[in-house]
C-alpha cells in the first residue's frame, strides 16, 4: 500500500447537486485537479474512491464536485472523511521546500546536542512557518514554538528524522 498524504476533509454540503465543501490541508489547489480518483476514508476506516469534476476555492474551503455524486443527500454522506492521495502524486519539491507531513514527527535538537521535543503542528504565518514541538515530559513547557527560517532552522534530516536548530536568544530554557 502506498503512503498516504491528507489533502483534505469534507465537512459538508454545498447545494442540491451534491457538491460537498472541504477543508483543504495542502498549500496549493494542484492536489485537487480533475482526473484520476481520490480516496475517501472515514473514522472507521471505510474507503471510497471518487474523481473529481470541479475544483474552486469557496470563502475559507474547497467546492468539489465528484463523479457519481449528484444529490445533497449522497453529498452529505460524506461529511467527516478525509482526502487523501499517495505521496508519490505529490508535485516536485522545490528546493528548500518541505511537505509538511514529512516535517511532523521529526526530533527537534538544538546546537548543543539537546532534546527539544518533536514537531506536533505546523502554523503557517504571513512571514514564515512556525514549528509547534511538544516537549519531552521532563520540561516544564509543554511545546514551544520555533520558527522556521534559515537563521533558525540549520539542518533537516530526512534519514534520522531529526532538525537541528539554533534558538533565537531567551526562546527557551529547557
Amino acid at each position: 500500500m502506498p503512503e498516504l498524504i491528507q489533502i483534505g476533509k469534507v465537512i459538508g454540503a454545498h447545494g442540491i447537486r451534491g457538491a460537498v465543501k472541504v477543508y483543504n490541508y495542502a498549500e496549493s489547489l494542484e492536489c485537487f485537479a480533475p482526473g484520476p480518483e481520490i480516496m475517501f476514508i472515514d473514522n472507521d476506516g471505510n474507503t471510497l474512491y471518487f474523481s473529481i469534476i470541479k475544483a474552486q476555492p469557496y470563502k475559507n474551503v474547497i467546492r468539489l464536485t465528484l463523479k457519481g455524486i449528484s444529490t445533497r443527500n449522497q453529498a452529505e454522506e460524506l461529511i467527516g472523511y478525509g482526502l487523501f492521495i499517495s505521496k508519490s502524486d505529490l508535485p516536485e519539491l522545490e528546493e528548500d521546500t518541505h511537505y509538511w507531513a514529512d516535517l511532523i514527527g521529526m526530533t527537534i535538537f538544538d546546537t548543543n546536542g539537546a532534546d527539544l521535543g518533536k514537531v506536533s503542528n505546523i502554523i503557517p504565518t504571513g512571514a514564515n512557518d512556525v514549528l509547534v514541538v511538544k516537549t519531552p515530559e521532563h520540561c516544564p513547557e509543554q511545546e514551544i514554538l520555533v520558527p522556521f527560517i534559515a537563521s533558525v532552522v540549520l539542518k533537516i534530516d530526512y534519514q534520522k528524522s531529526c532538525i537541528r536548530v539554533q534558538l533565537p536568544e531567551g526562546l527557551v530554557d529547557l
